[in-house]
């Protein structure tokens, strides 16, 4: 393949979306689309066969694309991946540069963006769109939640009583308010509906 262009792979489960980047990838001459997938397995797969410069993920699909990141990056050190996601929380984010990401972008940027993150990944190393990384830094400085709060977190989120939580999680409803009052400070809110508020904005709930 010619230098003067970079090769792409397209992961995500929405057919529009796909056929809609692969149509703009298509009107620009420096992109070469090699091929689509629509889950974590067919990601991996078109990876290892087609190997080309840029693997773009979607985050919710089946398989997960965190799940399809990792298994790349376990065989591909040097693969670089840009994850192309609706999700925009600072945890979002963390873990999917924590997976092995490369660059991180949202579907509602403009595909010059996207192919100066594709650039730029393939060239320099990381993108990260000025606002995430703000959120990013803003994680640094908030205490991480256990994988037991995030569990009650969830429970919480979903409206349900102590009582009930205790049930679900198989704890004791003393262990449930220790959690809860855990989760609160460490989220700097006084409130479950607070708590819930920010659990969403910040990606905590979501399952990939």
């Amino acid at each position: 393949m010619d230098n003067s262009t970079i090769s792409l792979v397209i992961a995500d489960d929405h057919p529009l979306i796909l056929a809609g980047i692969a149509t703009l990838i298509e009107a620009e001459p420096e992109l070469v689309l090699l091929g689509q997938a629509a889950d974590a397995d067919g990601a991996v797969e078109q990876y290892e066969r087609l190997r080309p410069d840029v693997l773009l993920v979607d985050l919710n699909m089946p398989g997960g694309g965190l799940e399809a990141i990792a298994r790349v990056r376990a065989r591909h050190p040097d693969a670089k991946i840009v994850i192309l996601t609706t999700y925009e929380g600072d945890e979002d984010v963390h873990r999917g540069l924590a997976a092995g990401a490369s660059g991180y972008l949202l579907k509602q940027s403009g595909f010059e963006e996207i192919v100066d993150c594709v650039r730029h990944v393939l060239r320099q190393g990381r993108y990260l769109p000025p606002r995430l990384a703000e959120k990013l830094a803003a994680r640094i400085h908030t205490s991480p939640l256990s994988r037991r709060e995030l569990d009650i977190l969830a429970h919480l989120s979903a409206g349900k009583s102590n009582k009930l939580i205790a049930r679900d999680a198989g704890i004791g409803v003393g262990t449930v308010k220790y959690h809860i009052n855990n989760i609160l400070t460490k989220l700097n809110v006084t409130s479950r509906t607070e708590a819930a508020s920010v659990a969403q904005r910040r990606g905590l709930l979501h399952p990939f």
